[in-house]
């Protein structure tokens, strides 16, 4: 692949830049650190280029973001399988269900805007790591379970600016970055 087909993707910077088209924001990553062997658990941000799959926002807080992505509208019904035992391991599922997942109609204003990537997910790999989002971060920017988080006016700009091709880019830890 060219660079050109990477200059539209968000490179991570570790611990807490993102840049993309020539514009650095701040963000938050796993407690974890970046890891390029992400196990369930384990706090760390996955390295690796990840597609922007989907995107999902809180209907009662915020009107659909402009994007070229699919969207849709979450529901306090919505959650994420989170346990690795589960045939719905890393997947969408409705509330109430037995397997440990997340909910993600959640009270804090972290998950209005939630950017589904594309980590452990062609094929899903029990234990590999679920719920790795890219969405808004803590007013302090406190570390995450894993995802990759900016600011809400941030993931605005951006949403508004990617396209069905665009990745998120984290690099394994010492790795030269590149372009970005």
């Amino acid at each position: 692949m060219s660079v050109r087909e990477f200059d539209d993707d968000l490179v991570l910077h570790p611990p807490s830049i993102l840049r993309w088209r020539g514009r650095r924001v701040a963000c938050a990553i796993g407690w974890g650190g970046v890891r390029s062997n992400k196990r369930e658990g384990d706090g760390a941000t996955p390295a690796g280029r990840f597609p922007l799959r989907r995107v999902l926002y809180r209907p009662d807080r915020m009107a659909p973001p402009r994007t070229a992505l699919p969207i849709a509208p979450l529901s306090p019904r919505d959650g994420w399988c989170d346990d690795p035992d589960h045939s719905l391991y890393n997947q969408a599922l409705r509330l109430p269900h037995d397997a440990r997942h997340e909910k993600l109609w959640r009270a804090d204003r972290v998950y209005d805007l939630i950017v589904i990537l594309g980590h452990n997910d062609a094929p899903v790999v029990p234990g590999m790591g679920s719920a790795v989002f890219l969405h808004v971060a803590q007013p302090d920017y406190a570390p995450t379970a894993g995802c990759v988080a900016v600011s809400a006016g941030d993931l605005l700009t951006i949403l508004a600016g990617v396209n069905r091709r665009t990745c998120l880019r984290v690099p394994h830890a010492g790795a030269s970055i590149g372009r970005g």
